[in-house]
């Protein structure tokens, strides 16, 4: 049955784009009782967005950690606008196409370690979730079921229930801990915890996988911790036939001063998952890439050994175009020399602000640099101050948006040093201010 046309909506012309979004958006991460009008934006050039009232705010956190080459690239939209008029989509089941297979062929060779073959969704949460089931069949399949996995303390790898289960139980988690799978969380390595927790980790019983952010926890805090306590993990997980799986999906293409984590390592890991930076931030695409050790387990006459997982836009050729482009600019010498520039303005900005009395810690890898605000409480996602700064620095025309009391720069490439110094010059006199 058809709709009724008269009852289609006509948006009314009175209201501005923040009142009609009040009227039918729901939107994440928000109680909607006392949010702040949500700020209308129009336009976005290189790494500002403009408001509808024309205002323009520096992008300071990349739009959730995805924008890597700045907002409408030319180049990136000049090769989605070609995709169109040839293919925009297609059943992934029983069919391939061009982008799908060149962006495979383009991405597997610049993955740490030897990584063989692409599983293709759609975020980051789902890419955990293909990594997890390929971990867990793995072991069913080979004859020997395993059913526990490891993760860190505080870790963050998505919202979707097996996403949420290998994250730290929090308030993400809350209403739903009844319902995860159980988890054995360790913490952060170190220099006084390695050995215990290599110990630990050798006395596991049935882990099928370790699952980890390289380097940093991203939602967690931007918790930092060095690669060569991480090595020694690795290496004791592969010592007691553990899988590994690195949640790239925000440490993946530069961000963390090379192009991806894992380069840090020796030991490499068996499972890379991927979003956020893969499109350039265009459009949504996550991607699994496994070893052939672990894609060959799945072979087999056996129908019930298959990888029964897939989403309706899998590989879908737009995102995968957009990711070929992404990639064109990231494999540039110019950006690598943009990547290294922001990190050292980065470094240069913490040994100013390091012993300010506010900062209660300041930690950087790559370009993200965090800064933890003393507030005289313990470090708090729920802590008053987050709205107070976040206001503060909208009002200057800076996106920062803090995990609580904690705040962070996770620019796009390409932002230049003078709007960098202008971010720091902000986050000075909110030192001093709020």
């Amino acid at each position: 049955m058809m709709p009724d046309s008269s009852k289609l909506h006509t948006p009314d012309s009175k209201l501005n784009l923040t009142e009609r979004d009040q009227k039918v958006i729901w939107h994440p991460y928000t109680q909607m009782k006392n949010a702040l009008p949500h700020i209308p934006i129009v336009r976005g050039e290189g790494v500002y967005v403009f408001d509808e009232d024309g205002k323009r705010y520096i992008d300071a956190v990349s739009s959730w950690w995805v924008n890597i080459h700045g907002h409408s690239h030319p180049y990136i939209a000049q090769k989605v606008a070609e995709q169109l008029n040839v293919l925009e989509h297609v059943i992934f089941a029983g069919f391939t196409h061009e982008p799908a297979v060149l962006l495979a062929e383009r991405l597997l060779p610049i993955l740490p370690g030897k990584q063989d073959k692409v599983f293709y969704t759609d975020n980051g949460s789902t890419a955990v979730e293909v990594a997890l089931k390929m971990c867990l069949q793995y072991w069913d399949n080979k004859g020997t079921p395993k059913t526990k996995i490891l993760a860190f303390k505080n870790a963050y790898h998505g919202d979707t229930f097996g996403a949420m289960s290998v994250s730290g139980r929090s308030i993400f988690t809350d209403a739903f801990n009844s319902l995860l799978f159980d988890v054995e969380f360790i913490d952060l390595p170190n220099e006084n915890n390695i050995s215990h927790l290599i110990s630990h980790i050798s006395n596991l019983k049935d882990t099928a996988c370790f699952i980890f952010e390289p380097l940093i926890l991203g939602s967690g805090g931007m918790l930092m911790y060095e690669a060569k306590y991480l090595d020694q993990l690795l290496s004791a997980c592969k010592d007691a036939a553990i899988l590994t799986i690195a949640d790239e999906v925000m440490t993946g293409f530069g961000r963390t001063g090379t192009y991806f984590a894992c380069e840090k390592l020796t030991n490499k890991p068996d499972i890379i998952c991927l979003s956020k930076g893969l499109t350039g931030g265009t459009m949504p695409l996550g991607v699994t890439t496994c070893t052939n050790e672990i894609f060959e387990a799945f072979l087999s006459d056996d129908k019930l050994k298959t990888l029964y997982h897939g989403h309706s836009f899998t590989a879908n050729p737009i995102a995968c175009v957009a990711s070929l482009a992404s990639l064109d600019i990231l494999l540039k010498s110019e950006t690598l020399q943009n990547i290294k520039r922001v990190e050292a303005k980065h470094a240069v900005f913490l040994e100013e602000i390091k012993t300010h009395p506010k900062v209660k810690a300041i930690r950087q890898t790559g370009t993200i640099i965090a800064i933890e605000w003393e507030t005289g409480n313990e470090t708090s996602y729920l802590s008053n101050l987050r709205n107070l700064l976040y206001a503060y620095f909208l009002d200057k025309g800076i996106i920062l948006r803090p995990l609580g009391n904690i705040i962070y720069i996770l620019p796009p490439y390409v932002t230049s040093d003078e709007d960098l110094d202008y971010i720091y010059a902000a986050i000075k006199s909110a030192l001093e201010e709020v």
